[in-house]
């Protein structure tokens, strides 16, 4: 299901949804009080976003410490695979939806609905800023403990009124901050309006970093050495590039031509320089492109090269990474990899790594154009935020990176 389709079923369907589960609860809470219940069994709800999966996992390991059950997750079919790179939840313990139709939607909830009451879940954080559908799925597990962004006065999107728990979400400081008012908000004996009423330092959302065994870089290089012929792991600098951004964003993507000549420069500048074109299988099409236009036998389409929870073993054998705003920024930062990325729509300030990390970013007035009040969904047909960024401009900003390799 396309994101556009997304967007108009959680309008049409969602809004007076939201609004008919808020008359029913508002009315039950009148007849039958419910009983306030101590965080046990915590369930987290982020559906759509890759990214986001490694930005929450400062909270999630914030949850662990502080409660006596378990940690539970909702999220995609297709992007489960974002959470088992730091196995911070349990594989047991994370419920997929399938997000391939309609039906596919509606059968899956419905398991959903029953699954939480079997892993008797008491309280739900919903991490999603945009979605009718996860505040229903929130009022839809039965906990007593519902906790979420509320627009308050703000002009952001109608979720209904299903929240025990609101908090204002903050435009001005970093999503992994959010996500940790979120988690304050759950663990606080005291209600707050709004929460949450103190500052959170940059030291809460360190980043935790994957175990990665020198069998899986032997892989790893093994796999390269079958791709580029006599490459030798002590001479040679694998540095990656991911040209791809995902369809809930397409003005994110730099134009592939511009790769193309920064990955020039950089093969130019260092002659032990190896390029791979990382990506999923299905971008294998595109990343053959940027091969072609390349035309170096060291830049590689390494797309699909390996699966992804080998990625922090790929990363860890890596120099560094030139990559759009997109998922592999964040599956980085769980390594000491160094990551440069291309910035427009969006604003690092918000949605930066959590990992070492250098932002390339316009700041162009009209950006960031997507926010939580406009479902992420810009009217922009001209993405100068992202073309104005020049080849000349990336390749002097990631420089004293190939510059090091030199040495």
């Amino acid at each position: 299901m396309n994101v556009d389709t997304m967007r108009q079923i959680d309008y049409f369907a969602g809004v007076p949804l939201a609004f008919g589960a808020t008359l029913v609860k508002k009315t039950l809470d009148f007849f039958m009080p419910p009983k306030k219940a101590k965080a046990k069994n915590v369930l987290l709800i982020e559906l759509s976003e890759m990214g986001s999966a490694i930005l929450v996992d400062p909270a999630m390991r914030k949850i662990k410490e502080n409660i006596e059950g378990d940690l539970y997750f909702v999220i995609f079919t297709k992007n489960k695979a974002s959470l088992q790179l730091l196995g911070t939840v349990k594989e047991e313990n994370i419920f997929t939806i399938d997000d391939s139709g309609l039906v596919g939607i509606l059968t899956s909830t419905l398991k959903f609905l029953k699954w939480c009451r079997e892993k008797e879940i008491d309280s739900v954080i919903d991490l999603e800023l945009f979605s009718r559908f996860t505040a229903l799925l929130t009022v839809g597990s039965g906990a007593v403990n519902r906790i979420g962004f509320h627009a308050f006065h703000n002009e952001g999107l109608y979720r209904g009124d299903l929240l025990t728990h609101k908090v204002a979400y903050n435009a001005h400081q970093h999503i992994a901050k959010n996500f940790i008012a979120l988690v304050d908000a759950l663990l606080s004996e005291k209600q707050e309006l709004p929460f949450l009423k103190r500052v959170i330092s940059d030291d809460e959302i360190k980043i935790a970093k994957a175990t990665i065994c020198e069998e899986e870089q032997a892989s790893i290089i093994a796999t390269v050495s079958g791709m580029y012929e006599g490459f030798d792991k002590n001479k040679n600098h694998i540095v990656l590039v991911n040209s791809n951004a995902s369809d809930l964003l397409p003005q994110r993507r730099w134009d592939r031509a511009n790769y193309g000549e920064v990955i020039k420069k950089m093969l130019s500048a260092n002659e032990n320089v190896v390029v791979l074109l990382t990506g999923a299988p299905s971008e294998k099409e595109g990343a053959q492109l940027l091969t072609d236009y390349v035309s170096d036998k060291r830049c590689i389409n390494f797309a699909g090269g390996v699966k992804f929870l080998e990625l922090p073993a790929l990363y860890s054998v890596s120099a560094f990474m030139l990559t759009n705003d997109s998922g592999p920024a964040h599956f980085a930062s769980i390594t000491d990899m160094h990551t440069f990325v291309i910035f427009g729509p969006e604003t690092p300030a918000l949605y930066g790594s959590l990992g070492p990390t250098t932002p390339i970013y316009s700041a162009m007035s009209c950006s960031p154009c997507v926010s939580a009040s406009n479902h992420r969904k810009t009217p922009c047909s001209d993405n100068q935020c992202i073309k104005i960024i020049t080849p000349e401009w990336v390749f002097n900003t990631l420089k004293f990176k190939l510059d090091a390799l030199a040495n």
